[in-house]
């Protein structure tokens, strides 16, 4: 079998891994059940570019068991887990082209390995296969029936090739499913940044001045963390509206030029490019600690970054020292690419239950449906956000009221007044 991991020897280890994660994630358990009986994807080609990690297989498992031929390949250069990857290619038989910290290249020869049995569904995290396919393998594009995208940084990319008349398939944008990014960008995405803040770094959160850039779903979860583990918490913004929501919140909210010289923890959420930028690094407090939890690594200017240092050292894990020519030091972790994956092991797995549910029911809609959609981007339907969140409730032994008759009529009446 085709793939390229870099152990197989930890095979066993991933295996178990995986074990411990599906007993948080119910909900794709029932759905895994039902695709093993029904078979609703047999024949399909599918092609994941996906964070390698525990979660991640288990969505390639209820996706193999829905009679889907599987290929799997790392959405981040440094989010993979290494013994993930070789459980999925050595135990479950699912070609995996994935290994922690590759380098650019080899991250789109991955790509192009998981393209090669000519996929008919593509599944993104970041839109990168979509890009590809659009660009270097315009060939393969005529056997691409539809896809789905995981992340709010591929959902804009997607959303801009639709309104170009670029995009040749339709995608449902997994991202907007109220049972992804409520959850999934907001709890998953503020608990594992601080976690992998803190693993690499072991710096004490509290009492520190932490700067959050962008108040999406994912900042606000990283600030009610941060703040939640005692640290005054500052906000940068560039929508009103959100910075307003953020005031009312109870955070600082001021320009980063203002946020720079008294940040002590910079942690970008915004999608964009050079949100850190030199201007920002130069008045910079020394020891000042820099990362990223948007999708790509561009949010922070680390070419400017270089060209005003004087040496850079890794000086632990994950962790590159940037000795300024003005004499301090910032300190950059996880190269500027995802901290949550880079130096933690991303979102809690109750919490991809959800995310990872959406991607296996819209994938499962694409194929049923894919003859009536155009070439957009879509939401997921109603019915299969309501479901998930309806089946995770039940896991949790959750009871919620249903309407009676009266307030149903109510509610789709005009009649009745005060």
């Amino acid at each position: 079998m085709d793939y390229d991991i870099k152990d197989k020897g930890l095979a066993e280890k991933g295996r178990l891994r995986v074990e411990w994660a599906k007993q948080s994630m119910p909900v794709l358990r029932l759905i895994a059940e039902r695709f093993a009986k029904e078979k609703p994807l047999a024949g399909i080609r599918m092609s994941a570019c996906l964070h390698v990690t525990t979660e991640t297989a288990a969505l390639a498992q209820t996706l193999k068991a829905g009679g889907a031929d599987v290929r799997i390949c790392a959405s981040n250069p440094l989010s993979t887990q290494d013994d993930v990857a070789a459980f999925l290619s050595i135990c479950e038989g699912i070609p995996t082209f994935a290994i922690k910290g590759e380098d650019k290249q080899t991250y789109y020869k991955h790509i192009n390995q998981a393209l090669e049995h000519q996929p008919q569904v593509t599944m993104d995290d970041g839109a990168d296969v979509v890009g590809l396919l659009h660009s270097e393998r315009k060939e393969l594009l005529k056997n691409v029936i539809g896809g789905t995208e995981e992340t709010t940084t591929g959902v804009i990319r997607l959303r801009s090739m639709a309104e170009k008349g670029v995009l040749q398939y339709p995608i449902v944008a997994v991202n907007d499913a109220d049972t992804k990014h409520l959850f999934d960008n907001r709890y998953g995405t503020g608990q594992s940044t601080l976690d992998g803040i803190i693993r690499s770094t072991n710096r004490l959160i509290a009492g520190s001045n932490f700067v959050v850039s962008g108040y999406g779903w994912c900042g606000r979860g990283v600030a009610m963390r941060a703040s939640g583990m005692g640290a005054k918490v500052i906000i940068t913004e560039i929508d009103p509206l959100r910075a307003l929501e953020a005031v009312m919140d109870g955070y600082q909210v001021m320009s980063m030029e203002k946020a720079a010289p008294i940040g002590d923890f910079f942690c970008t959420l915004t999608g964009d490019i050079h949100v850190l930028r030199g201007e920002h690094f130069d008045v910079m407090k020394d020891g000042a600690i820099v990362c990223n939890s948007g999708h790509f690594n561009v949010e922070i200017d680390l070419d400017a970054l270089k060209e005003m240092s004087t040496s850079v050292r890794m000086i632990r894990d994950f962790v590159d020292e940037f000795s300024l020519k003005n004499g301090r030091r910032v300190y950059v972790l996880g190269e500027g690419r995802l901290i949550n994956l880079a130096a933690a092991e991303g979102h809690p797995s109750s919490v991809m239950d959800m995310s990872f549910a959406n991607q296996a029911l819209c994938s499962e809609y694409m194929v049923k449906n894919y003859a009536s959609l155009t070439k957009q981007v879509y939401r997921v339907p109603l019915d299969i956000d309501r479901e998930i969140a309806r089946l995770k409730l039940a896991s949790m032994g959750v009871i919620i009221d249903t309407l009676t008759a009266e307030q149903d009529k109510y509610l789709h009446s005009w009649e009745m007044g005060t």
